[in-house]
C-alpha cells in the first residue's frame, strides 16, 4: 500500500524494531500490560452451546457456565505448535490454562496491542520441542515502540478496515475455487455420462441416477468387466513386525486421498516382508478404489507396486476393451454418490465388494472411452491450473495482510491521515483472477 512515512524516525535500540517514529516510546511489554494464564477447564464443563465462550489456545473451544474475565482482551495461545497465536474476546469469558490473557494498563488500545503481537511472530519463543510452549516471562520482557493512545485508536481502526478488504477479497478467492471445483466436477460428469458429442441420439439408461446415455453406448456392471477385491491389513496395527519396513510400498486410505493427482507414484511408508505376507499386493498399473470412511469413493491409478490395507478396492482383469483412464474419471464422478449410497446410521461407512460389482458403467467403445479420457486430461488440468493460481493470489493476499499490520503497528507507514478510509486497498485487487476467467463451457 502506497502510504506516507514518518517526518523523523529513531534509533529504537532494539533489533527487532529497528528505527521507530521519533514520537513514540520504547518500553518492555510488562510496563504497559499484564500478561496472565487462563484457569484449568475441564472438558466435560466445555458444551457446544452455551452462556460463556471458552477460549483455550487456539481460539474458541466452546461455551461453559462460569467465566474468569470480563471486559476486552487480547489472548495469545500459549501452547502446542500455534502457539503465539492471536484471538480476541469480548464481554465475559472463560480463558483456560493454555491462554495468556493480555490486560492493558492505562493509555493502551486493546486492538494495537493485539496486532503488534501478532506482527511480533511470538512462536519464536517457544521453549520446548516436544510439546511447543510459550514463556510468558519471556514475552513479558519484549521491547516494543508504544505511539500516543490516540495515534494506537488510529492504528487499530485503520487495520480493522484494512484487514476487512483484505479478508474480503481472500473469500471470494476461496468462493471461486469453489466454483472450479464444481465445474471440474461437472465437466467431468457430463463426458462420462453424455460424452462429447452434443448431437448424440439418447436413450434411457435404465437407472435413474445415471439417466438417459448416448443410444450407440452399452451400460454394464464393474463385477462384469472386472474383478473386484479387497486389500487386507496386518493386525495389529503398527506392530514393528509388519510396519515401517523397507520391503514393499504400503497403500492406505490416506495416501490415495492426499490430492487429486490420477496416480499415486509413491507412499510415505513402506511393509516388511512379514507384512506383505499379511496384505495382498497389488500391481503397478491397477485402477484402486476407497471403500470406507469419510473419504470412501476416491479412485487412483498406481504407478507402484505395493500393498493395498482394508480401506481399499482394487480391479482385476479388466475387461480388454476397458481404459483405466475412463474408469478412473467414471469413478470420480461418483464420489458424493457412493457416500451418499452407504450413509446409515452412526456406524463407519463402508463400501463393500458387491456394492462396488453391481454399479452401472457407462461404456462407449474403447476408442471413444479413450477420446473422452484424452477430453478429460486436457479439461481438469485447465482447471487445476487456474486452482493453483487462485491459491498463489491467497497467499499473496494473505502476505500482504501480514505485512501491513506489521508496518502499521511498528511505524513504519504512517496511518494517521487515513481516517475516512475511503481508498482502495492496492495490494493485488487489480491482478487477482476474476470470475470471468472461469466460464469454460460444460459442453
Amino acid at each position: 500500500m502506497s502510504l506516507p512515512r514518518y517526518p523523523k524516525y529513531k534509533d529504537s535500540g532494539v533489533e527487532w524494531l529497528g528505527k521507530v517514529p521519533e514520537h513514540w516510546e520504547v518500553y518492555a511489554l510488562k510496563r504497559i500490560a499484564n500478561l496472565q494464564s487462563g484457569d484449568t477447564i475441564s472438558p466435560d464443563d466445555i458444551e457446544e452451546d452455551g452462556q460463556y465462550p471458552v477460549f483455550g489456545g487456539n481460539g474458541l473451544r466452546g461455551y461453559t457456565t462460569n467465566f474468569t474475565h470480563d471486559g476486552t482482551h487480547a489472548l495469545i495461545g500459549r501452547q502446542g505448535a500455534l502457539c503465539g497465536n492471536i484471538n480476541y474476546a469480548h464481554g465475559k469469558f472463560w480463558a483456560s490454562e493454555h491462554a495468556v490473557v493480555v490486560s492493558t494498563l492505562n493509555n493502551v488500545e486493546t486492538v494495537w496491542l493485539g496486532e503488534l503481537l501478532r506482527a511480533m511472530n511470538l512462536n519464536q519463543y517457544s521453549v520446548s520441542a516436544a510439546q511447543p510452549g510459550l514463556s510468558v516471562d519471556i514475552i513479558r520482557n519484549l521491547f516494543i515502540a508504544v505511539p500516543p493512545l490516540q495515534e494506537q485508536y488510529m492504528i487499530s481502526a485503520f487495520l480493522d478496515r484494512e484487514k476487512a478488504k483484505i479478508d474480503a477479497l481472500v473469500e471470494e478467492q476461496r468462493q471461486l475455487i469453489e466454483l472450479l471445483k464444481e465445474k471440474r466436477q461437472a465437466v467431468i460428469s457430463h463426458a462420462v455420462t453424455k460424452g462429447l458429442n452434443p448431437h448424440a441420439k439418447m436413450r434411457p439408461s435404465g437407472i435413474e441416477w445415471l439417466g438417459d446415455v448416448p443410444a450407440h453406448w452399452e451400460v454394464k456392471k464393474f463385477g462384469h468387466i472386472s474383478a473386484v477385491v479387497r486389500g487386507a491389513s496386518p493386525r495389529p496395527a503398527g506392530d514393528e513386525r509388519y510396519f515401517n519396513g523397507e520391503f514393499i510400498p504400503w497403500i492406505t486410505v490416506g495416501e490415495i486421498t492426499k490430492d487429486t493427482d490420477m496416480c499415486l507414484i509413491s507412499t510415505e511408508e513402506m511393509l516388511t516382508k512379514e507384512g506383505a505376507d499379511l496384505s495382498r499386493t497389488i500391481e503397478s498399473g491397477t485402477l484402486v478404489l476407497t471403500n470406507s470412511g469419510a473419504t470412501l469413493g476416491v479412485p487412483k491409478i498406481l504407478s507402484i507396486t505395493g500393498c493395498a490395507n482394508d480401506g481399499i478396492l482394487a480391479f482385476f482383469k479388466l475387461h480388454q476393451d476397458a481404459s483405466k483412464q475412463f474408469l478412473y474419471y467414471y469413478l470420480s464422478s461418483l464420489t458424493e454418490n457412493l457416500r451418499d449410497r452407504v450413509k446409515q446410521g452412526s456406524g463407519q461407512p463402508n463400501l463393500n465388494t458387491d456394492i462396488v460389482k453391481t454399479l452401472a458403467v457407462p461404456w462407449p467403445a474403447r476408442n471413444e472411452q479413450n477420446a473422452i479420457a484424452t477430453f478429460l486430461d486436457m479439461k481438469t488440468t485447465e482447471f487445476d491450473t487456474l486452482v493453483e493460481q487462485v491459491v498463489r493470489a491467497i497467499d499473496l493476499l494473505q502476505e500482504r495482510r501480514t505485512a501491513l499490520i506489521s508496518a502499521a503497528v511498528t511505524g513504519k507507514i504512517d496511518v494517521r491521515g487515513q481516517a475516512g478510509g475511503g481508498h482502495e486497498p492496492a495490494l493485488i485487487s487489480s491482478s487477482l483472477p476474476d470470475k470471468s476467467s472461469y466460464n469454460i463451457q460444460i459442453s
